[in-house]
């Protein structure tokens, strides 16, 4: 039995869903490209937003690994779509859609609330005293 698949925060529902050429005829499946709406979460988050991938990952709560491979996919469909002049489908509903009011999403509502978010405990805090055992060095 495979192990269950971890869900994905992701922080938008994109406003258009459908892209790809004007004046194409019926669309058939063989000039459709399915994308899933985690990989244009990652689009989103590294190209526009200029994150890393280690911060993208923290941000969908995934591991850097997950993010490159999604990464790489989706710009592989989007220059297919735009070289071969296939259509471009993204689909799903977000896995955890974030609303307003949970902070982990701070651009989601840019200009919504004023001042910063607040960050959960544990979000964005990097370990410490690597190595070093906490009770060791208390003497």
């Amino acid at each position: 039995m495979p192990r269950p698949r971890k869900r994905r925060r992701v922080c938008f529902s994109p406003e258009y869903r459908e892209f790809g050429p004007l004046g194409q005829g019926p669309w058939t499946r063989e000039r459709t490209i399915h994308m899933p709406l985690e990989e244009l979460e990652t689009i989103r988050l590294i190209d526009l937003e200029g994150l890393t991938q280690e911060e993208c990952a923290a941000r969908m709560g995934v591991a850097r690994s997950t993010v490159q491979r999604m990464y790489q996919e989706a710009r592989r469909k989007i220059a297919e779509s735009l070289v071969l002049g296939k259509r471009l489908v993204v689909h799903g509903d977000a896995p955890e859609f974030e609303g307003k009011e949970d902070s982990r999403c701070p651009d989601q509502f840019a200009g919504a609330d004023s001042g910063p978010p607040e960050w959960p405990p544990g979000w964005g805090r990097r370990r410490r005293g690597r190595g070093v055992e906490p009770w060791e060095g208390d003497e």
